[in-house]
């Protein structure tokens, strides 16, 4: 698996490519002939073209300049460096810098940018904690992609904080530092229901332990938590085995374990461990469970939605998380 395609809808609304729609009205005969929607109607992306011409900022404050940015309420930061990857550090500096004209933002993507313009292993992110200071309302957030830059400086970063607004954090990666793991693990996020991690490999930065993840699963931090992913995992069955006795199980609605290389060790866990039947879903897809093994989770959570696609061979002797390079 690969991330083929942009997301099209983001918190709730429609995604509307705010670049690509100016270049096309340019096309047509003029910028001022561009029609764009209401400005808390759709999620704004802002991103760049392969060989674009304009720079990142200079689309971000043409976005700035056409739209009554005090009405928007999500942003879709989208591919910031065309040509070749370069580091998320002064296109979040533009983002941080606008704060004080997006006073309605509740939720922001970082890095909706597929594999064919560039491999998520390549997406070079800085510490993003200016984003959550900057936007203490801020309601959802999503970043895609970890790496360091080509001097081997920067990379994905946190610095531990208490966010008050905070309800949904997703990090995408084929392999997320340990410390990005430490520094959620250490947040005081008091409203966070929705949390999920790509751990990835370590051939590409994933240097999480199972020490890492003991603090989302003693059921301490995050009290409004509902759901947890812990997936794109090597350790896969590892992590099932904790959570087959873990306490946060018992207040989640929803599980993902899926993208990583469970098989029918880290199910039978699953099975043998505490009750899992109050899940609304549980999300086991990209995984290397047997038939046999498959049926009986069908048969014992009947009241689960569980997400049993995409198999792998259960004896393939090389066995790979969906998302790496």
């Amino acid at each position: 698996m690969t991330v083929n395609d942009h997301i099209e809808r983001f918190h709730g609304l429609p995604v509307f490519d705010f670049v690509a729609a100016v270049a096309e009205a340019e096309e047509k005969g003029g910028s001022g002939s561009v029609q764009l929607p209401d400005a808390a109607s759709v999620a704004w992306k802002i991103g760049l073209d392969y060989e674009s011409e304009a720079t990142f900022g200079e689309c971000w404050e043409q976005f700035l300049g056409a739209v009554d940015t005090e009405r928007v309420t999500a942003v879709v930061i989208g591919q910031w460096a065309p040509e070749e990857p370069d580091s998320f550090q002064e296109p979040m500096e533009a983002v941080v810098a606008a704060a004080g004209r997006l006073p309605a933002l509740r939720a922001l993507f970082v890095g909706d940018i597929t594999y064919e313009e560039c491999e998520i292993s390549w997406i070079q992110q800085c510490d993003i904690t200016p984003l959550l200071t900057a936007f203490p309302q801020l309601a959802e957030l999503v970043v895609r992609g970890a790496s360091e830059d080509w001097d081997g400086k920067g990379g994905l970063a946190l610095t531990p904080l208490r966010h008050e607004a905070l309800k949904a954090l997703r990090f995408e990666a084929g392999g997320l530092p340990g410390s990005v793991v430490r520094s959620v693990a250490g947040c005081d996020l008091p409203a966070l229901e929705r949390l999920e991690l790509w751990l990835g490999v370590d051939n590409y930065g994933g240097s999480s332990t199972m020490a890492d993840l003991a603090p989302f699963l003693d059921g301490i931090r995050f009290p409004a938590l509902r759901h947890l992913g812990l997936q794109n995992s090597e350790f896969q069955d590892d992590i099932a085995a904790a959570l087959a006795h873990a306490p946060v199980v018992a207040r989640l609605e929803s599980l993902n374990l899926s993208m990583g290389v469970l098989t029918d060790q880290g199910a039978t866990a699953l099975l043998e461990g505490q009750p899992l039947t109050h899940l609304r879903s549980l999300d086991l897809h990209h995984h290397y469970l047997t038939e046999g093994m498959q049926q009986r989770l069908r048969q014992a959570l009947s009241g689960v939605e569980v997400d049993l696609s995409e198999p792998g061979k259960p004896d393939d002797r090389w066995r790979y998380v969906a998302v790496a390079e």
